[in-house]
């Protein structure tokens, strides 16, 4: 057996091992806003209820082990008190995992994933319209665990407002857990299906996705693709360029007999192959080919 003394570790290292020992984790879609009122959305998988009567969530926005710096969030809820906990679904958890790329301060994470900003009824921070449990929290306190690369914060908040989607529910009225299909997190870039097991989820790039705020409309209003194939395409850094997607084409005698048939769905379809085995680079220049 191997053994070891957390110290004698290195912070990624301990990191790793933790976060592969103590999983399934399920994801607080954390909501927040800044000072001046600006939106953040970021997933956390440090996160589970502790109490139901008085309800409470706890999410840890753990400092980067890389630099040692904080997150939004974490400065969000220092600075308003307040925050939204939406689950993740299958249905978003590729949008969820985008939205969890460092942009600059002030980028909406809401339009860089795609998702809807629905208002709140007792708070600030925004819910997302696509989660199907939303919770409207107050944030009752932060309890820093330390000042090192990868120490956690704890929020502990309390739930002021719930609102469930119809659609998850059982004749009870009670949610359906093979209805709301929830997904959790565990270590490296795997996830679980509560109702179907393991799937794994390419991590955002450590530059900048696009963001599905920057996929042409012929695409996002494409009946082909959901969200979680808009999440991939807006995972990728760059564009191809018109000669990697002349290369591309050339090689690919599959690609050239769908794009001659000139129809959309079909190439769309295709694209869609290539999604479904993580290859959202080629999905791309199967998508732009006929720009």
């Amino acid at each position: 057996m191997l053994s070891f003394e957390p110290h004698t570790l290195s912070p990624a290292q301990l990191q790793g091992y933790l976060q592969s020992a103590v999983a399934p984790r399920p994801i607080a879609f954390a909501s927040t806003i800044d000072k001046n009122g600006k939106p953040n959305l970021s997933p956390f998988s440090f996160f589970n209820v502790f109490s139901s009567n008085p309800p409470i969530l706890v999410f840890s926005p753990a400092r980067r082990v890389r630099n040692n710096t904080i997150k939004h969030t974490l400065e969000n809820c220092e600075a308003t008190k307040e925050v939204v906990i939406n689950v993740v679904n299958y249905a978003i958890v590729q949008q969820a995992s985008l939205s969890s790329t460092e942009y600059p301060d002030g980028v909406n994470e809401f339009l860089k994933s795609g998702l809807t900003m629905l208002p709140s009824d007792m708070v600030k921070p925004y819910r997302v319209a696509e989660s199907p449990v939303q919770m409207e929290c107050k944030v009752n306190e932060i309890i820093a665990l330390g000042n090192q690369g990868g120490a956690g914060n704890l929020i502990i908040c309390e739930v002021i407002k719930i609102h469930i989607h119809e659609n998850i529910l059982d004749d009870k009225n009670m949610i359906d857990q093979s209805k709301i299909d929830l997904v959790s997190r565990l270590g490296g870039n795997w996830y679980s299906r509560s109702n179907q097991g393991l799937f794994e989820v390419e991590k955002p790039i450590t530059t900048l996705g696009i963001g599905v705020d920057m996929i042409p409309d012929f695409v996002k209003k494409s009946p082909v693709f959901d969200g979680n194939d808009l999440g991939k395409l807006g995972n990728v850094e760059a564009l191809p360029t018109q000669e990697e997607i002349t290369i591309f084409v050339k090689q690919n005698f599959a690609v050239k007999g769908v794009l001659s048939s000139d129809d959309a769905m079909k190439i769309h379809q295709k694209a869609k192959e290539y999604l479904n085995n993580n290859e959202a680079l080629s999905a791309w220049k199967v998508l732009l080919a006929k720009q």
